[in-house]
């Protein structure tokens, strides 16, 4: 099974001791987002694999040598300030931290999602292009894989559209981007792989593996491992994953989340956090189904 920390919510950033108290305790609980009173129960021991999604690897620099699972970690740095990102700590620091976390576990194991790729006056085609190229100068040698996307009209998407006050991207705007894009990963020896989009990449000689590569993951753990079949997007060729995090959860607050929907509800849900309770959010409760979850 591979563990994924998650999509859901940003657990490196602000869950790393619960996170470490559940692998102590040798299992983690998730209810299901859908029908509450089901929850699924995923031992660590059937776990191959963990793979942490993060804008703010340093908390999970202070922990990375005690986990005794293989890791991936995917780091979001994007070129947005605080009127998209409000609580998203200085970049520079993301990128440090980063660079760290490739040396111990490698450039393979260490993947920056640049997304999603937004347009609006102020974060214009020119500015992504500058910001991507930067990037690549300071990741050059340590990370050679990133993962691109442009922004959906998610519901938290729809709430913030005063704040974001989007351009449409068109298809012009996007072969202009991707294109460029591509040629400055060249220069610097990187690869950039879309992630769950419906068009085909394949014309910028992007990577279809999906973000996190089924095929390589399969190599590394040793066993064939099944497809993620619940993203429609040609490239999306992704490992399935057990996600355990939870939705309205995540103090980053990015104004084109699609996990967070509801600001009322993550004030309500960080109080409800306990790092000493098997579950992200809350306890267990009477009535829960508990089943074990072995993929």
């Amino acid at each position: 099974m591979i563990l994924f920390a998650s999509g859901r919510t940003d657990i490196p950033s602000f869950y790393m001791k619960w996170f470490m108290n559940r692998l102590i305790e040798g299992y983690v609980d998730v209810r299901n987002p859908f029908f509450e009173t089901y929850v699924s129960r995923i031992y660590f021991e059937d776990v191959d694999l963990i793979v942490f999604c993060t804008k703010n690897p340093t908390k999970l620099l202070d922990y990375i040598n005690k986990i005794n699972k293989k890791v991936m970690v995917h780091v979001t740095i994007t070129p947005y300030k605080e009127d998209i990102e409000p609580n998203v700590i200085n970049k520079s620091e993301v990128i440090k931290a980063t660079l760290k976390l490739s040396e111990i576990l490698g450039s393979e194991l260490v993947l920056v999602r640049y997304d999603p790729i937004l347009i609006n006056d102020k974060y214009t085609i020119s500015y992504h292009l500058m910001a991507f190229d930067r990037l690549c100068i300071l990741l050059k040698g340590k990370i050679k894989h990133f993962v691109i996307s442009f922004i959906d009209l998610y519901k938290n998407v729809l709430n913030h559209l005063d704040d974001l006050k989007l351009h449409k991207i068109s298809k012009d705007d996007i072969d202009i981007i991707c294109t460029k894009f591509s040629k400055i990963a060249s220069k610097y020896d990187m690869d950039i792989r879309s992630c769950g989009e419906d068009l085909d990449y394949s014309k910028y000689n992007f990577v279809n593996k999906g973000c996190v590569d089924r095929d390589f993951i399969s190599s590394i753990v040793n066993k064939k491992l099944p497809k993620q079949n619940i993203r429609k997007g040609l490239s999306c060729n992704c490992v399935k994953m057990a996600d355990i995090g939870v939705y309205n959860s995540c103090p980053h607050r990015c104004k084109y989340c699609y996990a967070n929907f509801n600001e009322e509800k993550i004030l309500e849900n960080l109080k409800f956090h306990d790092d000493n309770s098997s579950l992200l959010i809350g306890k267990l409760k009477e009535g829960d189904i508990i089943k074990v979850r072995k993929e």
